[in-house]
């Protein structure tokens, strides 16, 4: 196989801004169809993959005797869940009639590639949708795909930086099939993959700061326009004067119920009506205990910050989920609804929300969207163009991470009733699977479709890089 010969193909339903592009092109795949039907989104997608053709569309419009839809090797969809119809409890694919899902089915159905890659948030194996969950797994099996009927939850965190893992905590669902024919797609096997870290990898290893380095004077501009505004530093420089007042004191252990400074008295002022919720009534007397215990130490904080007056009652909660770190200085932050919570800096939570968005506690400020394209194991070169930085948060949280992508698809085309099947059909995207490196980065940052030039960044002096930290 000549080094301009992909592979094998691919195709890339819901592909949002491609993590599904990143992971499979760097198993050697070439991808020949694309479909978002987002274009803001379709549009990032293009600048940086240059599909076929524009990936701007609806599935919906393209699944019509799937005749637009090109034969591929792998298919690969981060699909949208849907309530199923429970009408009559019906056997197969009729049961999906009407849902996006059903539309991936109609492309299988048609095309019959090899493997089968979708992902989709956690609680689509949950209680709440079961009945959805065997919807999908009977119809992939009538359609002669053999799938577990447990899914396979991973995490970018759970694989260690060498073999493309992130230090993001985004558990996701994916469901992994493998074409074998109806009769033997119905027998059931274990998950591809099992929810645990990769190698004997600790994720309590990962350095937040390691894996979000500056490359650019213009990400230096970027990170300094992401510093806290006055009143959110005042806030957590109130919270961080609590930790450091606590630990100079000799509290070893910080609280680990929700501190609710509104909530404090003595025990034995408390009064707790009867209709309180049994849950909030726990963390009233949680807080009170604290209080009573600490009333001197805690009176003369909030005294040197006005006892909390101009603070939004948001901001006058706290959520302290760092072991033990000495100050906020040591964390990542988030302003939520329910207080300021501080967690360790080893690892983000899923990249979710813009009002959320992680703050690096010894850098008072926000991760930018570069940062965050980083964590969802994007390049150095992908280009977001002059789009809204909102626009750019909403499309990396809402996407497929590609590490995470690349390894499980890379296990489960390894495992050897896998490769069994698909050299059968496909020897050349067997071959790809077994050539594949652990990581896919390399790949990922090589990656330069025809006749676009490398992207160069203006490189930062020592001195500008200590100071964008």
């Amino acid at each position: 196989m000549s080094s301009n010969t992909p592979g094998f193909t691919f195709v890339d339903l819901f592909s949002g801004i491609g993590g599904f592009h990143a992971a499979l092109s760097a198993l050697g795949g070439e991808c020949v169809y694309a479909v978002e039907n987002d274009k803001e989104a379709a549009a990032v997608y293009d600048r940086n993959w240059k599909p076929p053709k524009s990936s701007f569309g609806d599935i919906i419009d393209d699944t019509e005797g799937c005749m637009r839809v090109p034969k591929h090797d792998v298919l690969a969809a981060g699909f949208p869940c849907q309530p199923f119809s429970k009408s009559g409890f019906q056997r197969g694919m009729d049961e999906a009639r009407g849902t996006l899902f059903w539309n991936i089915c109609e492309i299988l159905r048609v095309r019959r590639p090899s493997v089968v890659m979708l992902e989709n948030v956690r609680n689509i194996a949950g209680p709440r949708h079961a009945h959805e969950w065997k919807v999908i797994i009977r119809s992939l099996r009538d359609l002669g795909y053999r799938v577990s009927s447990r899914p396979v939850v991973f995490s970018p965190h759970l694989v260690p930086p060498e073999r493309g893992g992130r230090p993001q905590v985004r558990e996701r669902v994916f469901i992994l099939g493998t074409y074998v024919g109806k009769k033997a797609a119905q027998a059931d096997v274990a998950p591809s993959v099992e929810h645990r870290p990769v190698d004997g990898w600790s994720p309590q290893e990962w350095s937040l700061h390691d894996h979000l380095p500056v490359q650019s004077e213009d990400e230096l501009s970027e990170r300094l326009a992401l510093n806290l505004s006055p009143a959110e530093t005042t806030w957590v420089e109130a919270w961080n004067d609590f930790v450091v007042t606590l630990r100079r004191e000799g509290v070893r252990k910080l609280p680990g119920f929700p501190v609710w400074e509104y909530a404090w008295v003595l025990n034995d002022d408390l009064v707790i009506d009867p209709e309180t919720p049994a849950w909030k009534a726990n963390f009233l007397r949680k807080n009170a205990a604290f209080y009573t215990e600490h009333e001197a130490l805690l009176e003369s904080w909030l005294e040197r910050w006005n006892y909390l007056a101009d603070f939004p009652a948001s901001r006058r909660k706290f959520e302290w989920q760092a072991q033990g770190a000495a100050s906020l200085d040591e964390t990542i932050m988030h302003l939520r609804p329910s207080g300021l919570r501080a967690k360790r800096a080893t690892y983000v939570p899923a990249l979710v929300a813009i009002t959320q968005t992680s703050i690096l506690g010894d850098l008072r400020r926000r991760l930018s969207p570069r940062e965050a394209a980083r964590l969802q194991s994007l390049p150095e070169w992908f280009d977001f163009g002059d789009q809204p930085d909102a626009a750019t948060y909403k499309q990396v949280g809402n996407g497929v991470n590609a590490g995470a992508a690349y390894y499980v698809i890379r296990e489960h085309m390894r495992l050897k009733a896998s490769l069994s099947a698909i050299k059968k059909r496909a020897p050349h995207l067997a071959a790809a699977a077994q050539s594949a490196p652990e990581s896919p980065d390399e790949a990922i940052e090589r990656h330069w479709d025809k006749g676009r030039p490398v992207i160069r960044r203006t490189r930062l002096t020592p001195g500008a890089m200590q100071i964008a930290g």
